[in-house]
């Protein structure tokens, strides 16, 4: 049986390892559904699982986005932290 849309972009989330990141997009398009990054970020958005490193999704033009646990700022911290910027 295949899993939900967000178990599935959770599930590519949590493989993203530190210093790297995806897009939005990008993730879509490995949960198998091209075209669906805004639906990625609602995921995202209401993710409060620690083990979903969503911090590490960004958007496609290269802007940092928001992050449910901080906002841009504390998103681009982690991220710097991490070696990802």
């Amino acid at each position: 049986m295949k899993s939900r849309f967000p178990d599935r972009v959770r599930d590519i989330v949590r493989k993203i390892k530190k210093g790297k990141t995806m897009t939005y997009g990008q993730v879509a398009l490995a949960a198998g559904h091209p075209g669906a990054a805004r639906a990625v970020g609602l995921v995202m958005k209401n993710n409060y699982d620690p083990t979903v490193p969503c911090h590490r999704v960004v958007r496609a033009d290269g802007k940092i986005g928001d992050y449910n646990r901080g906002g841009e700022a504390r998103k681009r911290k982690l991220l710097e932290e991490e070696g990802a910027l």
